[in-house]
């Protein structure tokens, strides 16, 4: 069953973020746009280059008003013991949801039961906390951050223009389409 269209269901979880300790709510997804990015777990291997990765990205994603937060079935305080130990993890600024009773990668689809852990998932959500994009990776497949940009960009444009899309490949300032009778079988 697809989430795309669907609203951020109802959660309460603690996460680690800049030396603190804050609670995040589905409204903290609301109001500007969001990537969530779901791991398996702190102190593994192909996690911390994923996240170092995502940090490297966020100040290009924050100018383009959007905020990050990573998920694993970790606590916040072993985000926090992670964060603290390790060079990759040491800088990241966005927050780290801890999930330990998984109800967010419940919600979000992307619990593996006989793991006990979260795949690697990737969900762009509107101001509206609204999921509008999905990537979903086997454990082994670590994800490029950079691939994100083009698609939020898409994803706003498309927002702020009912009635055109976004072809494939599309950068910010390219054509689109505006779908109508006249296009059938003509791209």
């Amino acid at each position: 069953m697809s989430l795309i269209g669907k609203e951020v269901e109802p959660f309460k979880a603690q996460a680690y973020k800049n030396g603190d300790f804050i609670e995040v709510t589905e409204e903290d997804f609301k109001g500007h746009w969001t990537v969530v990015c779901f791991y398996p777990a702190d102190f593994t291997f192909v996690c911390p280059t994923e996240l170092e990765d995502l940090q490297e990205q966020y100040p290009k994603l924050q100018e383009l008003g959007v905020e990050v937060f990573s998920v694993s079935r970790d606590s916040h305080f072993t985000h926090k013991a992670w964060h603290d130990t390790s060079e990759k993890i040491g800088k990241i600024t966005y927050g780290m949801i801890g999930d330990p009773a998984h109800v967010l990668s419940r919600n979000f689809d992307v619990y593996v039961e006989d793991l006990g852990q979260a795949d690697r998932g990737t969900f762009i959500i509107d101001p509206d906390g609204v999921i509008q994009a999905v990537e979903i990776n086997a454990e082994g497949i670590g994800r490029d951050a950079s691939t994100l940009i083009n698609k939020i960009k898409a994803a706003q444009y498309v927002r702020k223009n009912p009635g055109e899309v976004c072809p494939a490949k599309w950068e910010e300032g390219e054509e689109t389409l505006k779908p109508n009778l006249d296009l059938v079988g003509k791209l």
